[in-house]
């Protein structure tokens, strides 16, 4: 049996840095998607093995079931039902077995995700031989919530193959998953998180796992719904950047200027709040969709600003700005700054012409530029062919 799972992206529309020091933030899922697809082998018992394909980077590797059993048949596996972090002890056990693949020094990157995914398949399905093949629509490192994604799509299509996901097998095209199992869904993902982020804040896979948007103050998250159509025109940059050298930045600049600061961190708050509103506020008509769109345009722009205050620009951030607000589009960065990704609202109305002048235009300085729809569904899982 094949069962195929798919996890959106996400962005942060606003709040970022800010929410770090008490202000509410945004973050919404996207239309770009990381694929998983499982197939489970019948056992030989001869030559049983768990292959992992990466196909956007053409890698793949692979494990004997016995020697994984081996190594990890003393952690107790399968448990689906029940989320379990990865203790020191296991993530020695599975960092040998990673090791044993010798993945390129350029991409030694992957391994933390090599190992979160040892341990949710070992964690859920247990020794059972299968390959396991992964694609994805959204660039690495970016911004955009990729090993977020990557750990909800493993987990979706690993507890539908342990049968802990209640979907009908019969039913064509892409399922949502239903609303308790989300639940569980979830916290295999987070677990799958703190393996490649030691701390993560939760965030990103709750927005990939549920979908649609959420907003979060102190650590409170609440799930939002979009009323109106959303698309962004999303820039990557290409400019890696440290997110814990820009947060310290922030908190020494907060450290330096206090009093600023916290007027600057207020603002943010009131910006997210006020953008919440405005995207659940209905719109029954293209004229009250075009001011809405116009609201949400100046929040962005004003959040923008406070992000400069903060110093988390950069110049390839400053180039996208000033393109796009030669089409009078608005724009700010999302997530850490310092490079990544940015930001452009496409009203409803904007021609094709225009957004192919300015794809064009970033495209030229070097830029990648992606089109996304904005607070769509979460996981969700496909049996047999993919649609």
């Amino acid at each position: 049996m094949e069962v195929k799972a798919r996890a959106p992206g996400k962005i942060i529309l606003s709040g970022e840095h800010a929410v770090v020091h008490g202000s509410t933030a945004v973050a919404a899922s996207i239309d770009l998607y990381t694929y998983v697809s499982i197939q489970v082998l019948p056992s030989t018992e001869n030559d049983d093995r768990l292959t992992l394909q990466l196909k956007d980077m053409a890698l793949a590797f692979s494990w004997p079931i016995g020697r994984i059993k081996e190594s990890l048949s003393s952690l107790g596996g399968p448990f689906p039902s029940t989320p379990t972090s990865c203790s020191t002890a296991s993530m020695k056990l599975i960092l040998a077995l990673v090791e044993e693949q010798n993945i390129p020094e350029a991409k030694i990157s992957l391994a933390s995700g090599v190992t979160a995914f040892l341990w949710l398949y070992t964690s859920i399905l247990g020794f059972k031989p299968a390959t396991v093949v992964i694609t994805s629509e959204l660039p690495l490192g970016s911004g955009l919530g990729s090993s977020a994604a990557l750990c909800v799509a493993f987990s979706a299509a690993l507890l539908a193959c342990s049968d802990s996901v209640n979907v009908d097998m019969k039913q064509q095209g892409w399922l949502i998953v239903g609303e308790s199992e989300l639940e569980l869904l979830n916290k295999w993902a987070f677990e799958g998180e703190k393996i490649i982020h030691g701390k993560p804040s939760g965030i990103d896979n709750t927005v990939s796992t549920y979908g649609n948007m959420i907003k979060f103050r102190s650590g409170n998250l609440t799930r939002i719904k979009s009323s109106m159509p959303l698309k962004m025109l999303i820039t990557n940059t290409k400019v890696g950047r440290n997110t814990k050298a820009l947060v310290a930045g922030v908190s020494e600049r907060t450290l330096r200027h206090p009093d600023a600061m916290n007027s600057v961190f207020n603002a943010v708050d009131s910006i997210s709040k006020e953008l919440a509103n405005v995207i659940q506020t209905p719109a029954p008509d293209d004229l009250s969709l075009t001011a809405k769109e116009e609201k949400l345009e100046e929040l962005m722009e004003m959040n923008q600003g406070l992000l400069q205050c903060m110093g988390v620009s950069h110049a390839s951030i400053e180039t996208v700005l000033r393109t796009t607000l030669k089409y009078k589009l608005a724009s700010k960065l999302t997530g850490a700054g310092g490079g990544g990704c940015v930001l452009t609202l496409l009203p409803t109305l904007l021609s094709g012409t225009i957004v192919d002048k300015v794809i064009a235009e970033l495209e030229s300085c070097g830029f990648q530029c992606l089109i996304a729809g904005i607070g769509g569904n979460g996981a969700e899982i496909c049996f047999g062919a993919s649609t």
